[in-house]
């Protein structure tokens, strides 16, 4: 009788007993022996660690002491709780969680990334697993919710550089030849590259221009723009270049010889002028915390890197060389555990 017992309820506990072993011996593996990882770096491991929780019930349910038609009734239910699971994602809250996945996965743009979705745009400062922070040019919070980054187009500024663009409208009166020179001395006055001037209309009563110019260090976009457009003003009038459209003498009657060209004030400071050494004032303060994060997201990379190469070397070190490589590794170890604490007190005082 007993036997008969012991024959029924032995797998269950051989089942239950490995697959605990099993979940405890790679959450350890996985988890526990890598506390330098961001919760980013954690998510897929800890989707292994899921996984092997499922395979576990399913085995459970197979070594059940019950008849073949229970049996089969279990494994239907894990079924179609899973597929409940898979199909409530069109819901809010796993749509979301399906779409941080998606965006974890595929990397369409990271910390410290300037990104525009429709009508939002801003620098990403902190990537959820239900939504997307970014901090938009007034220093403003903005949460957008992951899966409507992924069913909307998103544009990301490269990191290798941007093009600065504006758009002014010149009267039929001056050549275009003469406005084409000075707004490419604009882009140059503006500390921008490869400027380039288009005539991209020919409207009723003016031209309309579009220079352009590219800009290397993308985290100074707000203050370029700036800069170009007070180059432009700067060039066009000192080249006795009117910006205004023809029109506007219907609007405001005047001489046909007059001219609305502002005169630089003598007692203006120089460095209120556009110039290649304007500040990033601006940036500073707009994305003060997207630009935390990505210092932080750029220090932990390389941190890690370093504890990579420590390792390494320690793989293929011997007696005291080892020895050292060793100490060394434990600081950079102790360095990736600043700076997630570091991280994580910015988080709690915000």
């Amino acid at each position: 009788m007993h036997m008969e017992i012991l024959a029924l309820w032995l797998p269950l506990v051989i089942t239950l007993s490995f697959g605990t072993v099993i979940i405890i011996a790679v959450r350890w593996i996985l988890l526990r022996r890598a506390q330098e990882l961001t919760s980013e770096q954690r998510l897929p491991r800890q989707m292994v660690v899921f996984v092997i929780i499922l395979v576990l019930l399913i085995a459970v349910a197979l070594t059940l002491p019950v008849s073949e038609s229970s049996r089969n009734q279990l494994l239907a239910l894990i079924g179609v709780l899973v597929s409940g699971v898979i199909a409530f994602s069109s819901t809010t809250i796993v749509a979301n969680l399906m779409s941080g996945l998606v965006i974890r996965f595929n990397k369409p743009f990271k910390t410290g990334d300037f990104i525009r979705c429709n009508d939002y745009f801003g620098r990403v400062s902190e990537k959820g697993l239900l939504d997307t922070e970014i901090q938009t040019e007034q220093r403003d919070l903005i949460h957008i919710a992951n899966s409507y980054l992924v069913n909307n187009p998103v544009s990301v500024i490269r990191s290798s550089g941007t093009l600065i663009t504006a758009n002014i409208s010149i009267g039929y009166d001056v050549h275009h030849t003469s406005v084409t020179e000075a707004l490419t001395k604009a882009v140059l006055e503006a500390g921008l590259e490869e400027g380039d001037v288009q005539v991209s209309e020919l409207g009723d009563f003016s031209v309309s221009y579009r220079v352009a110019g590219l800009l290397k260090e993308v985290k100074s976009v707000l203050t370029a723009r700036s800069n170009l457009h007070k180059a432009i003003l700067d060039t066009l009038h000192n080249s006795d270049i009117e910006i205004m459209s023809p029109n506007f003498i219907a609007q405001r009657p005047t001489e046909a010889t007059q001219k609305f060209i502002a005169k630089v004030p003598t007692n203006v400071p120089s460095k209120t002028r556009a110039s290649v050494e304007d500040d990033d004032a601006q940036e500073a303060i707009a994305f003060d915390k997207a630009e935390l994060a990505a210092q932080h997201d750029e220090s932990l990379r390389d941190a890690k890197a370093k504890v990579e190469s420590v390792r390494q070397q320690i793989s293929e070190a011997k007696g005291a060389d080892k020895t050292a490589l060793e100490k060394e590794l434990e600081g950079a170890l102790s360095q990736v555990d600043n700076i997630l604490k570091l991280e994580q007190q910015t988080k709690e005082t915000e």
